[in-house]
């Protein structure tokens, strides 16, 4: 037994450690992308009860995977790593990621932030299963289609609407797109208080100080040599090697991301970069305002969905945003799992994950159905999962005069 008592103590000690830091998270590697993470293809079709007829559909969708959206991250790592072989400290695996980095700047040169074959595939996927679902909506229906400007939302909506054509050419396909339509998907650009909010000194150095907390430099000493010159901006050189690694898969390049990082490693970047989304799209205690700003586009699922009761909107309307667009909307409508309230900003990780509210093509689909009564009822489905809409409300099937007065008291009183 005493010499059992060393080994107990040991494995108490480790579980001990490893316990330490309720906060940090242990997410599989491939959710450590974020949001660059690929879409996740649900597993099952969704199934409504037999009472009910599905008559309509509202579509917010995110642009599917693409390449990098400026050389902005694979510039900063590979200066870096260019700087240490100058220096004479980069070290095999800083050579190894330097080609890759290469590489990413080589695949994505004129064609930064462009839809991929991946995202194409995203798309036509989703639609693909829509009309599956509910091919009643579409023989000899209407589709109104609208997207912002940004060439991959735009390549997105085409996709997507030229799969839903291949599979039904009896519908009625309307789809426009450009800077008409920025008050309503591309709010994040327009709203000047919001834009000082997220360059402010409170949000930047909330995010500082986190990041000072949860990472170290040994991700970047393996690559850039023990004896490198770090200096203030080391760690933003660190977030540039995790954006650089996480976008891969986006973009179809697949690497042992253990050559470069440990899956602690890995969480720990993810959380910083998880946090910056949080402060900058989503409400928090520093501000509601990220939410707020995406009053017009839940208003107008209100009304399109009021109007196409009334007899003057079409059955399926499809809009084409970006990631920027879906957090503050899903936000303002404190859907499960995409509004959190905290002072403790390491709990953010626990409770708010990009990779599960925007990855990449991600979705909010709120579908009207009317039953054999004539009562219109509503699903809301996040990836195409169905979830609660009301809080503390189970119901996944919510009437929709209930519904709209839920959806109308998340409005900001001043909008």
């Amino acid at each position: 037994m005493r010499r059992l008592l060393p080994l107990l103590l040991l494995i108490i000690s480790v579980t001990a450690s490893s316990a330490a830091d309720p906060t940090h998270t242990t997410y599989p590697w491939e959710d450590c992308q974020g949001s660059a993470k690929p879409y996740p293809v649900p597993a099952n079709p969704i199934e409504h009860p037999d009472t009910l007829t599905p008559v309509m559909i509202n579509h917010v969708g995110r642009h599917g995977a693409r390449f990098p959206a400026s050389p902005k991250h694979s510039a900063t790592i590979t200066d870096a790593l260019k700087k240490a072989a100058e220096a004479g400290t980069i070290t095999p695996k800083g050579r190894e990621l330097l080609a890759v980095a290469q590489l990413v700047a080589e695949q994505s040169a004129g064609r930064w932030g462009a839809l991929d074959s991946l995202g194409m595939a995203e798309q036509r996927g989703i639609a693909s299963r829509m009309y599956a679902s509910y091919p009643q909506l579409f023989n000899r229906g209407s589709i109104s289609a609208i997207s912002t400007y940004s060439p991959r939302c735009i390549m997105s909506m085409y996709e997507f609407t030229h799969q839903i054509a291949r599979l039904d050419n009896n519908v009625e396909i309307n789809t426009s797109s450009g800077r008409q339509y920025s008050p309503l998907l591309r709010f994040f650009d327009l709203n000047d208080e919001y834009k000082a909010l997220i360059k402010s000194e409170t949000v930047s150095e909330t995010i500082k100080k986190f990041m000072r907390e949860t990472l170290t430099l040994e991700p970047l000493k393996r690559v850039l040599g023990e004896k490198y010159p770090f200096g203030d901006d080391a760690l933003d050189i660190a977030m540039a090697e995790y954006s650089t690694i996480a976008g891969l898969q986006a973009m179809d390049m697949y690497i042992d991301i253990t050559r470069f990082l440990t899956q602690q490693e890995y969480n720990a970047l993810w959380q910083v970069f998880n946090l910056r989304q949080y402060l900058t799209h989503s409400a928090s205690t520093l501000s509601a305002l990220p939410a707020q700003i995406a009053s017009p586009l839940l208003s107008d699922l209100i009304d399109t969905t009021d109007r196409f009761i009334a007899g003057n909107a079409p059955a399926v309307n499809l809009r084409f945003a970006h990631a920027e667009t879906l957090m503050p909307l899903l936000a303002l409508m404190h859907l499960r799992d995409c509004y959190y309230l905290t002072n403790y900003f390491d709990t953010v990780g626990l409770h708010w994950r990009d990779f599960h509210i925007v990855p990449m093509a991600a979705n909010l689909q709120m579908i009207l159905f009317r039953s054999d009564s004539g009562r219109y009822y509503v699903r809301t489905d996040l990836n195409e999962v169905p979830v609660a809409l009301i809080p503390n409300d189970n119901s996944i099937y919510i009437e929709w005069n209930r519904a709209r007065t839920y959806l109308e008291r998340c409005l900001p009183l001043a909008y």
